[in-house]
């Protein structure tokens, strides 16, 4: 309805700014007919610009290709009405501006500046309203990420399985029972605080993979060939949050069965300006659940991904019988 409404109050100017008093035979005025037709024009190209050149050339970072289309579209506002109708020059002025003197010269200057101003007016709307619309849409995501982050990634299996590990530590008395739940303590610490943020530290993300990477060593004891490594210095870097763990899940969830060869090589690159990500597995036979079998930590991650790194970051899966495979470069 608001659509609607906001189109015909908007196609409705060149009646109420048609030249002279308003009378049928303004109305009828040529110059009013390529009024009506350029802003229905304007109309058009709006939503061409919200649906399709915004999200597709303007997030991407395509601002020449952008630039261009609206260049485009401009020249076929100024000209196509005139190509239909004709020339139509004004026999009086609008009647908002009754004391200004009429234009002259071959180039009406007036005409043109009356269709760019508000095919600029419309392309600025449809720009803040798409933008507007992609901020909610992230935080939406980033909602329905950290509920279902809570929800299917630090699951009460997981937990279950972790607890007993410092519970058969604390049995043992081992040394690092302490070590353990303090681990266990700030994974859950990071998960409720950070969440709310944007962007955190990347050596808070780094911190919760090791800490994770460490508690599955304990629990899973020498069942799993596991190699972790970390290259490069992630001091004073930002990475949005639970970007880089649910493909290091995913690797544990897929990848360990103790009756099997179960194999994990995690390794985690920071340069200068991006941060490589590589996680490969072998596949194992293992009780698939309903929250294993949805994707749903892989399939959240790939739309956080669109939406925080839309033109920065490349998501590459490998997926066979025998392995499965991850490259994400991630530009910061």
């Amino acid at each position: 309805m608001i659509h609607i409404v906001a189109s015909a109050l908007f196609m409705s100017l060149p009646v109420l700014f048609a030249p002279g008093p308003l009378s049928i035979n303004s109305l009828s005025h040529p110059r009013t007919h390529q009024e009506i037709i350029s802003y229905g024009l304007i109309l058009i190209v709006f939503y061409i610009n919200y649906y399709y050149l915004v999200p597709r050339l303007f997030f991407n970072k395509k601002h020449l290709k952008y630039i261009g289309s609206l260049l485009f579209f401009l020249v076929l506002v100024l000209l196509i009405p005139r190509v239909l109708i004709g020339p139509a020059h004004f026999h009086g002025l609008p009647r908002s501006m009754p004391h200004m003197p009429p234009p002259r010269g071959w180039i009406n200057m007036f005409e043109y500046i009356m269709n760019v101003f508000p095919f600029l007016l419309m392309i600025f709307f449809s720009l803040m309203i798409r933008i507007n619309d992609r901020l909610k849409q992230t935080e939406k995501e980033k909602t329905m990420a950290t509920l279902s982050y809570l929800k299917a990634q630090i699951n009460p299996h997981f937990l279950f399985n972790t607890l007993n590990s410092i519970y058969s530590l604390a049995i043992e008395k081992s040394d690092y029972t302490a070590t353990a739940i303090v681990k266990l303590s700030g994974m859950m610490r990071y998960v409720i605080s950070e969440t709310n943020s944007d962007f955190v530290s990347l050596d808070k993300e780094i911190t919760y993979i090791t800490d994770y990477i460490d508690l599955q060593k304990v629990r899973l004891g020498n069942t799993i060939n596991l190699s972790f490594s970390i290259k490069g210095s992630y001091a004073g870097k930002q990475i949005a949050p639970f970007i880089l763990i649910p493909f290091v899940e995913n690797a544990f969830k897929h990848g360990v069965n103790p009756e099997e060869n179960s194999s994990i090589v995690i390794s985690i690159e920071i340069k200068e300006n991006e941060i490589i990500l590589i996680v490969n597995n072998n596949k194992v036979n293992i009780n698939k659940s309903k929250e294993i079998e949805s994707g749903l930590g892989i399939r959240n991650t790939r739309n956080r991904l669109q939406l925080l790194y839309p033109a920065n970051h490349s998501l590459i899966i490998n997926d066979d019988n025998k392995e499965f495979k991850v490259y994400l470069q991630i530009s910061i």
